[in-house]
């Protein structure tokens, strides 16, 4: 085991404090300039209290949560089954679905809103004009990281073994992924919502080239009128998403120190009993008269 000499450890502390100054330095800058009165001068809360009490921002804001939840639903009921059941009955398949899964990283985002804007016809003719409908999208912008997550934690566990010991016991392909297979990949689950929170809440591209208005469309159009404001929607949308990846670090971090039980009935082999050793047989006992003979 190597030792940390106290140079190895000065060095290091010194690196993770220039890192340290320079993430929160901005964020101490977003939250001097939010809470100034630029106008009387001092410190003042206004901007803060306007999250709330602005109608546009602080619908923008329910909207851009419920974008967040629903993209995180459909996301995970659509990619957790296809890449179990192809690690499982389609091995040959899975890479084709990794290169469709990471494909949204290499298409420009005005070159999905052009390609989508036929597809979107329908889909404003079936569920109306809602920014929700930028669930669909969504769910496709969110795939490379999702995948990658998951990925990771199915290739962590024995997947054939945990079905087929599920089968085994009788239970049926539903159960054997929610109950078995999910418990065991619980923390790349979370990992992949959490990552998908956090890019649905920072999307501005797609719903401004769309027309559609998000958090961070109503937050660029607030800026032009009111700067405190739009940084103090900025800033607790970063904090937000700080404190999202920060639970996640601290769930993997646990459930990696935890007993690593697989979520599956141990079935107990008993050996078959030994048959009993057959009775020695009676030794035979002479008769006089044939002795004598």
């Amino acid at each position: 085991m190597t030792r940390r000499t106290p140079l190895s450890r000065t060095v290091r502390w010194v690196v993770l404090a220039l890192f340290a100054v320079f993430f929160v330095f901005p964020l101490y800058a977003m939250a001097d300039f939010s809470t100034r009165n630029l106008i009387q001068g001092g410190r003042t809360l206004a901007a803060w209290k306007n999250l709330v009490r602005d109608d546009q921002l602080y619908s923008a804001i329910t909207i851009s949560l419920a974008l967040a939840a629903f993209t995180v639903v459909v996301m995970l009921a659509v990619l957790v089954p296809t890449m179990i059941w192809v690690r499982l009955r389609a091995p040959w398949a899975k890479g084709m679905v990794e290169f469709l899964c990471l494909l949204p990283l290499t298409i420009p985002a005005l070159v999905v809103v052009v390609g989508l804007r036929g597809v979107y016809e329908w889909v404003t003719y079936f569920f109306g004009e809602s920014t929700l409908t930028l669930t669909f999208v969504y769910v496709v912008l969110v795939l490379p990281y999702a995948y990658r997550s998951i990925d990771a934690a199915l290739s962590a566990i024995d997947l054939q073994t945990l079905s087929e010991a599920a089968r085994s016991l009788g239970a049926g392909w539903a159960t054997t992924i929610a109950r078995v297979v999910v418990p065991n990949i619980w923390s790349g689950i979370l990992s992949a919502a959490f990552i998908s929170i956090a890019v649905v809440l920072g999307e501005y591209t797609i719903a401004s080239l769309s027309g559609y208005q998000n958090l961070q469309v109503v937050i660029v159009q607030i800026g032009k009128t009111d700067g405190t404001t739009s940084v103090a929607a900025s800033l607790a949308t970063l904090l937000f998403g700080f404190a999202l990846l920060l639970l996640l670090s601290l769930f993997t971090r646990g459930h990696r120190r935890g007993p690593g039980t697989n979520h599956v009935a141990q079935a107990t082999v008993v050996a078959p009993a030994p048959a009993p050793a057959p009775a020695p047989a009676p030794l035979a006992t002479a008769q006089p008269g044939a002795a004598a003979s």
